[in-house]
Parts: C-alpha cells; sequence; structure tokens
C-alpha cells in the first residue's frame, strides 16, 4: 500500500505492467501521455476490471463504478493523477 512508502506513480506503473504482461522495457517507458485504452492491445475491457481492482488492492482506494471512464484510462498521466486523487483522499 502507498502509506507503507510506495509513491503512487511507481504504483501504478508496477499495476499496468502487472496485470497486462507489459514486460519491464515497456513498463518503465510509459510516460504521462502515454495513450492507454484503445491504444494498448492489451488493456481492453476484460482487462480494465482486473486493473481497477488491482489498483484498489495495491492503493487501499475504493473506485466507485461511475467513476471509471474514457478520461480515467485515456494516458498513463491521467490514471495516475486519478490515483492521486482518491489517495489522497482516503488518507
Amino acid at each position: 500500500m502507498v502509506g507503507d512508502g510506495i509513491d503512487v506513480e511507481t504504483a501504478v506503473r508496477g499495476v499496468l505492467g502487472d496485470v497486462l504482461g507489459l514486460g519491464d522495457a515497456r513498463t518503465a517507458a510509459l510516460e504521462p501521455g502515454t495513450p492507454l485504452f484503445g491504444a494498448m492491445p492489451e488493456l481492453d475491457s476484460m482487462a480494465v476490471a482486473g486493473l481497477l481492482t488491482e489498483l484498489e488492492d495495491r492503493l487501499g482506494i475504493i473506485i466507485d463504478d461511475d467513476e471509471v471512464d474514457g478520461e480515467l484510462l485515456e494516458s498513463f498521466g491521467a490514471l495516475v493523477a486519478f490515483a492521486k486523487a482518491k489517495v489522497a483522499k482516503a488518507a
């Protein structure tokens, strides 16, 4: 969990790498502007549920269904910003 000293961006990067099986090089190359849903073949509608569940587990947050939209998964930066806001709210 983030409270254990894990940076939110690092956690989100790790979740994407693990859930989508991106490999170390692709995971490390994620930048704020890197497009996600619709651009990464690994991130399909089935993978979204697993991704969000793993984010909840690792970050100790709850993501409500009504918070999940296209903007959330538009880019790596958008997902990190969302996760940071959720973590701050949960603290």
